[in-house]
């Protein structure tokens, strides 16, 4: 009796999860990357669907298009995720039903949703906790209330982290996947990223230009790390943080410190040839 009680109570979160979600799309209804950007409506059942390049081409949609009409000339908000999603395609991890895949399809579906509602199109979040927090992060930033670059990078990544642990709950409790354990240390790595963001010294403000429109110099390490424009260090630092992922090394403290390391060395020239 305990199981059967225990089996339908599965089922029944499962259908709450899934309550009020189209149906799986199939391949012939399949919306593309500029009907998506359009509108600005598809779940991420949909995203999942789609490879690497496409939710690649979506996310750069988006930000040169609905986006562009909320915050006037700034440069894109979603450069580094831009860098996560080309590592994917590069290294074929992501495919359609995969944790990965989902996980991803969170992230992006809360920015998207996130977009509209700053927008005015609906108040409809699709489930996602990101999407308010991503509409919130761009009204605030359109408002000039994240010109301190602390402010913004906390804000921005609350919205992210949200976004990604739909994405999770999306692939493990929804749809039962489970990550292999070198993409669970890779994941790990990449809390490191987003706790960088929220953590960052208000001091550290002092010595960084204003979050404003336009091209804004990275004066420090740091600040050139975390730019959330910039596609290339979270990039390369996912190739970093991959490689570390295979060889299993332990987690904690000492970790993060061998990453940061690694991500110093490895980056510090590709930093220098930027500010040239």
């Amino acid at each position: 009796m305990t199981r059967m009680r225990s089996a339908v109570t599965t089922a029944l979160i499962t259908a709450l999860c899934l309550a009020g979600a189209p149906a799986f799309t199939s391949a012939a209804e399949q919306r593309g990357p500029a009907d998506c950007a359009a509108e600005l409506d598809c779940t991420a059942e949909e995203i999942n669907l789609m490879s690497m390049s496409q939710r690649l081409e979506l996310v750069q949609l988006m930000s040169s298009g609905p986006a562009e009409e909320i915050i006037p000339g700034y440069a894109p908000r979603w450069g580094n995720i831009e860098g996560i999603i080309d590592f994917f395609r590069d290294n074929d991890m992501g495919a359609p039903g995969t944790w990965v895949s989902y996980v991803d399809a969170g992230i992006v579906e809360g920015i998207e949703r996130g977009i509209a509602i700053a927008l005015g199109r609906s108040e409809d979040t699709f489930g996602n906790p990101g999407s308010q927090l991503w509409a919130n992060y761009l009204t605030r930033l359109a408002d000039g209330e994240l010109r301190n670059r602390s402010a913004h990078d906390r804000a921005w990544s609350e919205a992210e982290q949200a976004s990604t642990e739909h994405g999770v709950a999306l692939a493990e409790d929804v749809h039962g996947l489970t990550a292999t354990e070198v993409e669970e240390r890779f994941f790990a790595f990449s809390e490191f990223y987003r706790w960088t963001l929220r953590n960052r010294p208000l001091l550290l403000d002092i010595l960084s230009p204003p979050v404003e429109p336009g091209e804004q110099e990275q004066l420090t390490f740091l600040d050139w790390f975390t730019d959330v424009t910039n596609s290339t260090p979270s990039r390369k630092g996912a190739e970093l943080a991959y490689d570390l992922a295979e060889f299993d090394l332990p987690g904690g403290t000492s970790s993060m410190l061998l990453l940061f390391k690694a991500y110093f060395d490895e980056l510090w020239d590709d930093y220098v040839a930027d500010r040239s």
